[in-house]
């Protein structure tokens, strides 16, 4: 296969377009005045039991990075700073403390540890309460409910018996012969469904749609995570939102550091497929997933679906969580 594919975006948003998208994609109440999980409700029980009857081969894929100083929060970029760092692992308690005898007072020997991290550091979901849309957050709460305290209205923690369901990979990248798309590239819907049905498979009500682009191979082939943070990046063009609202996901997330193209389509707005997905529409978003070895698995038997399990960390109030999303098949 060739290195990349280029398919820059030809479109120019503006903030009148990015209106009308909120206008015409809002799905605020539609799952009553109290929803806080949004597009999460659309997976039901029979989903989840059918997802189980995907597990045809019990292959195991972690879906995640792992939570080091080796990250991509190091990578170098021109993205204005949001504070996030690589997640710092320190010990309380060693072996060494042990061996030397300073902890036999306890009565047993043994190590603890203690990690910070900023919880979209790594492999991670958005949460409902993680983007605005001017003074509102998702289902017309006031942006005001998310405050130094947490989000006391759609915190992470009111997914934690969700994110089990259908998985879905759309393998875009290896759907158009290449090891990985460039930046800039604008994944459009024409694209996704030839992908879907190049592949075979069909996008449902309530799935979890994985997209690889190859993005993270594209770092690690480089040696660097430099760009990755914040840098162009390929990724899903704005009418895609279109596309999702019709197909009904409960969430979609990619191997890129923010799901969308960059540079965006606009200079309008920063990250407005953002604005709408969040704050309008309720769709849960994922970002940093590792997609490389599921997606060889998947090409291998040509079999694109299989059962997805992804729970956030139930902290309270959070607007996002770090996450290790297994796929099985």
């Amino acid at each position: 296969m060739t290195a990349n594919a280029v398919q820059k975006s030809q479109t120019h948003l503006t903030m009148n377009d990015i209106r009308d998208a909120a206008d015409r994609l809002k799905n605020w109440n539609k799952w009553g005045e109290n929803d806080e999980i949004g597009t999460l409700n659309y997976t039901s029980a029979a989903d989840v039991i059918f997802a189980a009857s995907l597990v045809r081969k019990g292959k195991i894929f972690s879906l995640a990075i792992n939570l080091d100083n080796n990250g991509p929060q190091g990578g170098k970029t021109k993205f204005p700073p949001v504070g996030r760092f690589n997640p710092v692992h320190t010990m309380l308690r060693t072996g060494t403390d042990a061996y030397s005898g300073v902890l036999d007072k306890r009565g047993i020997r043994s190590a603890d540890d203690l990690v910070l991290l900023p919880l979209q550091a790594a492999t991670h979901w958005d949460g409902l309460g993680h983007i605005f849309y001017n003074n509102y957050m998702w289902n017309g709460y006031d942006c005001r409910e998310v405050s130094s305290f947490g989000a006391a209205k759609c915190g992470i923690e009111k997914t934690k018996e969700k994110m089990v369901g259908r998985g879905v990979l759309l393998d875009i990248a290896r759907h158009l012969g290449v090891d990985w798309l460039e930046d800039g590239f604008a994944i459009t819907n024409e694209i996704l469904s030839a992908c879907a049905k190049a592949q075979g498979v069909e996008v449902r009500k309530g799935d979890y749609l994985l997209i690889r682009t190859g993005h993270m191979e594209a770092k690690w082939a480089a040696g660097s995570w430099d760009g990755y943070p914040g840098g162009d990046a390929p990724g899903l063009a704005f009418e895609t939102l279109d596309w999702l609202q019709e197909k009904q996901v409960a969430a979609v997330a990619t191997d890129t550091w923010g799901v969308e193209v960059r540079p965006n389509e606009t200079d309008e707005a920063n990250q407005p497929w953002h604005w709408i997905c969040i704050p309008i529409m309720g769709l849960t978003m994922g970002e940093i997933f590792k997609l490389d070895e599921l997606a060889k698995d998947c090409a291998a038997d040509a079999t694109y679906d299989f059962m997805f399990i992804a729970p956030a960390l139930p902290i309270t109030g959070a607007v996002g969580s770090a996450i290790n999303p297994i796929a099985i098949r």
